[in-house]
């Protein structure tokens, strides 16, 4: 029974913070004129639009996965304007950024949550540490379930704030480093992107082999901001 309402917490944090991750790619996008994504009915909190764009990548693997594993897998995405794109690459890697920056949001605000709670002694820096466990609290069962939800919320967000970055199409942080690039280099390197399909499967195999050597630092680095005077390697 455990295991399940495991599975069920990590599938609702991976519904609420994906549907915010790509609510807030839809939001940039309007914002810098592009309204793809506000036409479809994505710049929203409502998650019922960005499932029917990808039930199988929002629902059915990441709950099937949850279940299967204790974590789950999934993917999403909201539609843009490749010609609007390519007229303000600008405005696209703002977009691009956008989604991960609402991830981190989440990250800060379940940190904030954690360290608050912790100077109120209803949350306790725990001996170790592991993804989806940051905080215990022995107040009541219900502060043990709230840690339990910040620590998945905290260790969720943060992973999709890190992984999306990493600069890797079709990754939002392989558009976002064109605001390093100048006019004219910003174009080729979009229509390599472009006109590179099979890209995109290299780009994720290759960052999802990599991944694991970046995350262990972030994560135990993040959980030590959290707690000031405990350390954790």
């Amino acid at each position: 029974m455990e295991h399940v309402v495991d599975a069920i917490t990590y599938f609702v944090v991976f519904l609420f913070s994906t549907t915010l991750h790509e609510a807030a790619h839809a939001w940039a996008a309007m914002r810098g004129g592009d309204l793809t994504a506000y036409k479809g009915g994505q710049v929203t909190l409502d998650p019922r639009p960005h499932i029917k764009r990808e039930p199988f990548g929002m629902v059915v693997l990441p709950l099937v996965s949850a279940l299967a594993t204790g974590w789950p897998l999934g993917y999403a995405s909201a539609p843009y304007n490749p010609d609007w794109a390519r007229r303000y690459p600008r405005r696209a890697a703002l977009m691009a950024l956008a989604g991960p920056g609402a991830n981190l949001l989440l990250v800060i605000v379940a940190a904030l949550a954690l360290r608050v709670g912790e100077g109120a002694g209803v949350f306790w820096a725990p001996e170790r540490i592991h993804f989806g466990f940051i905080a215990s609290s022995h107040a009541s069962v219900t502060w043990e379930a709230t840690a339990r939800l910040l620590s998945v919320v905290f260790s969720l967000n943060l992973l999709l704030f890190a992984f999306n970055l990493l600069p890797f199409f079709p990754l939002d942080g392989s558009a976002a480093i064109t605001l390093l690039m100048n006019k004219e280099t910003t174009k080729r390197y979009q229509e390599f992107l472009w006109s590179t399909p099979m890209l995109g499967w290299i780009g994720l195999l290759v960052a999802w082999k990599l991944f694991d050597f970046v995350f262990g630092p972030v994560f135990t680095a993040a959980v030590n901001l959290i707690y000031p005077g405990v350390t954790y390697s």
